[in-house]
């Protein structure tokens, strides 16, 4: 992409967040960020001048707050605060994660209520164009104040310290600054706060994992309306008039891409009449309900990671007439004096609470899924198709285990749905007394995501299965299509083989857009 996503400090689109971490835009700040971002500074610049007390500028942190720092320690404090606090734990977040955490902190302070120089995040934008991407380990977060040891980490290849990713290779972050003719940023007052007080490690892990999820979450009507030609069920419960008895957006969306992938099933027209049966099962007659709520969930989290991907979550936060962002502006704010506050936008309890929100939507998500391939490879509920799809049954065992796999899956999202989100443990001496686990909760979901796409590829490749024993009949035509992609992946089972790449080639395939023609 050669089109520049310009930082203004207003909130960024999920697709927008997707472009730089995982599509490479490029990323300039804003002239009138700019401008609010060195009116901001001013102010620190006369505190400090002044030599006023305020928290986190000429003060120690958390705990530590009451205790006053000398004007020749300004510096030792801020470059201090990042070294202390990158005390991470674990496997390294992968590097769009980092390429987002670098985005989202920039545009944050793109805000102008941070007090920071604009040199601070023009490093951020400058490691974002070279592809130097700290080295962030991924546990160590609780929430608040913020992501403290994930951005203590980012923080560190700033001024020169810790390690980068450069082009894939691990090595110093000085060096890696020097090849790139970057110079190691040395911090002033308040600016190592700035860089660490915020949201930006979970949300970076949330806005990824839920542009997978949102696609997850559409993908699984295809699957399910695979799933139901397979088991000559019938598209009937879709009727757009249930529906709009029952007018919730996410279910309404659900209901009309139903219908429109089923439309002029042959199978459908072959027993139209003279079908005994009056309803489907639940995990085919309900699919509207179902995945229209988890829709709806989704939704409902997509409004809360973009609202604070323009959000200032540090703490002090600094206020002038000059640095007034365009939001505040919009509110009609009449606050203009120049003031320095302390409070909690660090806190991560509204992503917490999305994040399990999610979770939990998906993992229903997969709920149902595994109940539709059970339907499919159970000889007693299959609508005469062969034992576990088995050419051979008995001498084969075709998908049985599938089966297996897909309930493991399941069995650990539903573990893994437990909300992070009630529990709290005080940190910091008692002064941080409530926490949000927002990354708990983060990590969590990325983790459910992984599991529903490898579900997915299981109910799409019973599916295909299926309709192959359906033969002459086709099926609806955007299933048939759906159906020859999945095939480009996955051959027909004629025999019995190692499944276990086919179910990775296709969760791959479905991360790569593959199927993304039938996102509706």
């Amino acid at each position: 992409m050669s089109e520049a996503l310009v930082l203004t400090g207003q909130p960024l689109t999920l697709e927008e967040i997707g472009d730089v971490a995982l599509r490479q835009r490029p990323v300039v700040l804003g002239e009138e960020a700019r401008a609010r971002v060195l009116a901001s500074r001013r102010l620190v610049d006369a505190l400090v001048e002044r030599n006023e007390t305020a928290y986190g500028i000429n003060t120690g942190f958390g705990k530590l707050s009451d205790v006053r720092i000398p004007p020749d320690q300004l510096q030792a404090l801020q470059r201090n605060l990042v070294r202390s606090h990158a005390c991470g734990i674990g496997e390294p977040l992968p590097e769009a994660t980092v390429r987002a955490m670098l985005l989202l902190r920039a545009n944050v302070l793109a805000k102008g209520h941070s007090g920071v120089r604009p040199v601070v995040i023009e490093m951020l934008l400058g490691m974002l164009a070279h592809g130097l991407h700290p080295v962030v380990p991924s546990r160590g977060s609780v929430g608040a104040s913020g992501d403290l040891a994930p951005l203590a980490h980012l923080a560190l290849g700033l001024i020169g310290e810790g390690f980068v990713f450069a082009k894939g290779q691990r090595m110093a972050a000085r060096e890696a600054l020097t090849q790139a003719g970057l110079e190691p940023l040395a911090l002033e007052a308040k600016e190592g706060l700035a860089l660490l007080n915020g949201t930006q490690a979970m949300t970076a892990v949330g806005a990824l994992a839920l542009e997978r999820a949102l696609r997850v979450t559409q993908l699984f009507d295809l699957a399910g309306g695979m799933s139901l030609d397979a088991l000559r069920g019938t598209p009937a419960a879709f009727d757009e008039r249930i529906h709009l008895a029952r007018p919730h957006p996410g279910q309404l969306a659900a209901a009309r891409h139903l219908r429109a992938l089923l439309e002029d099933s042959e199978i459908r027209e072959s027993h139209r009449t003279g079908d005994p049966r009056v309803q489907d099962a639940y995990c085919l007659r309900c699919m509207p309900q179902v995945h229209g709520a988890a829709r709806g969930a989704l939704a409902h989290v997509r409004e809360v990671i973009e609202i604070e991907s323009g959000s200032a979550t540090d703490n002090p936060l600094v206020f002038s007439a000059d640095s007034r962002s365009a939001d505040s502006v919009a509110a009609g704010s009449g606050h203009e004096a120049a003031e320095i506050l302390s409070g909690g936008n660090f806190h991560g309890a509204p992503l917490a609470m999305a994040f399990d929100y999610a979770a939990i939507a998906l993992t229903d998500l997969m709920s149902i899924s595994e109940r539709r391939v059970d339907r499919l490879v159970n000889p007693d509920i299959n609508e005469g198709l062969p034992p576990f799809l088995s050419t051979s049954p008995g001498v084969s065992s075709g998908l049985m285990i599938a089966h297996v796999a897909a309930a493991a899956l399941l069995n650990e999202s539903k573990v893994l749905s437990h909300p992070a989100s009630v529990d709290s443990v005080p940190t910091s001496g008692g002064k941080e007394d409530h926490v949000s686990m927002g990354m708990t909760a983060a990590l969590k979901l990325e983790q459910i995501v992984g599991n529903a796409e490898h579900l997915l590829a299981i109910e799409l490749m019973s599916a295909a299965q299926g309709l192959d024993y359906r033969q002459p009949l086709r099926p609806a035509r955007a299933l048939e299509a759906a159906q020859a992609v999945v095939r480009e992946f996955v051959a027909p089972l004629t025999s019995d083989r190692e499944l276990s790449s086919d179910i990775a080639a296709l969760a791959a395939a479905i991360r790569a857009g593959s199927f993304d023609r039938w996102r509706s």
